[in-house]
């Protein structure tokens, strides 16, 4: 980087500190797994240490690559993003666990595509808006390419299934959009049909509708599908004010499954309570308000491609933490999406990194220099 002007203090000092909230989580939620499956009780925190060392890399290494790299090369993004996809359903290539086909084993780390596809849609979709020539998204045929072509790579994610990386992307796709001032006579009943295709893809799907029926009165169903909110709760319940104290949750004992990985939050809160819990919802306010303000600051200066990317990256970080503190809390069905910057997955982790670093060099880049020209693009 060409200057030694600081990063942005709320973007760094927010993630950091969810890296190192995750961390201490990880390590306390997983100790029993950890020495019933693998003879050590820290087994999985060093792993998980050898993660958060991986995803700093790549951290640091998007914070040296200029912006303007990427937007150059938006439609590579979107060939990758493709090609990931495709590659996972290849028999022989992608590997099923629990009914899904979502991991593509490398030897050294097994790839989780549709993690990855995130991150790619929203660099395709930014360098789309802010194109210097072609169809403008304000029109209606420049409008339904781009969705058009997401819709593809959630037809793709369904098929795996991976119905919870389709959601967070379509936040992030329709986010850019609607920070570039796409006419609302699209973008209404983009969402509109939107929400009608989530329902309708739940009726169709059984086990969506089972968790959809144990999400409505879990103790009803807390031996069947409504077992881990059942389970979560119980955790949550526990925690009251200021938590049983680090190390001390009862639930991790076997109770709830995927305690250091989906529910990591609820053995948070049964640790350090609601003061814990409300630390971590400051910290991805935080995380995700800044990131929305560096995104309308970048396009009020007419650096398109930044303001694109940073307002995807930021929705689509804040939705899947949304999600998963909703399902945590019992306000959302059951879904299996890892909390950003804090769950076990190395996958996840590596990409919520990447976005971060994202994040942090679109501000810097904003905050040195003056708007060129040219950095208007497509937008109209």
């Amino acid at each position: 980087m060409e200057s030694r002007a600081p990063l942005d203090q709320l973007v760094a000092g927010s993630a950091a500190f969810l890296l190192l909230l995750g961390f201490v989580m990880v390590g306390s939620a997983s100790t029993e797994i950890s020495a019933r499956n693998f003879g050590h009780p820290f087994y999985l925190l060093v792993k998980h240490s050898s993660f958060i060392a991986l995803a700093v890399v790549g951290l640091l290494a998007t914070l040296v690559i200029p912006i303007r790299t990427w937007q150059r090369l938006h439609i590579i993004a979107y060939l990758g993003a493709l090609l990931l996809l495709i590659c996972v359903l290849i028999p022989g290539v992608g590997r099923e666990v629990n009914g899904a086909t979502r991991w593509i084993p490398l030897g050294f780390f097994t790839l989780q595509g549709s993690e990855f596809v995130k991150v790619l849609a929203a660099m395709f979709i930014a360098g789309y808006v802010a194109r210097p020539s072609g169809v403008s998204p304000s029109t209606l045929p420049g409008y339904l390419l781009p969705i058009g072509l997401t819709l593809f790579l959630s037809v793709l994610l369904l098929a795996q299934p991976d119905f919870g990386a389709v959601i967070v992307m379509m936040s992030g796709v329709l986010a850019v959009l609607f920070f570039v001032k796409t006419p609302m006579k699209y973008f209404l009943p983009t969402v509109l049909v939107g929400i009608g295709v989530v329902a309708l893809l739940i009726y169709l799907q059984p086990y969506r509708m089972a968790r959809l029926v144990a999400f409505t009165d879990p103790w009803a169903h807390q031996y069947g599908g409504g077992y881990q909110l059942t389970q979560a709760l119980i955790a949550i319940g526990r925690g009251e004010w200021l938590g049983l104290g680090l190390g001390n949750s009862v639930q991790k004992l076997f109770y709830l499954p995927e305690a250091h990985t989906d529910f990591l939050f609820s053995i948070l809160v049964e640790e350090l309570g609601i003061a814990g819990a409300l630390l971590t919802l400051l910290g991805f306010g935080v995380l995700v308000g800044r990131g929305l303000i560096i995104a309308k600051h970048s396009l009020r200066v007419d650096f398109v491609f930044h303001g694109a990317l940073a307002a995807g990256i930021s929705v689509m970080l804040g939705v899947q933490a949304l999600i998963n503190l909703g399902v945590n809390l019992g306000l959302l069905p059951t879904k299996g999406l890892t909390l950003p910057l804090m769950s076990f997955g190395g996958n996840s982790l590596l990409v919520s990194c990447l976005m971060i670093g994202l994040l942090l060099r679109v501000e810097w880049e904003i905050r040195q220099a003056p708007p060129p020209p040219n950095a208007k693009g497509g937008r109209s």
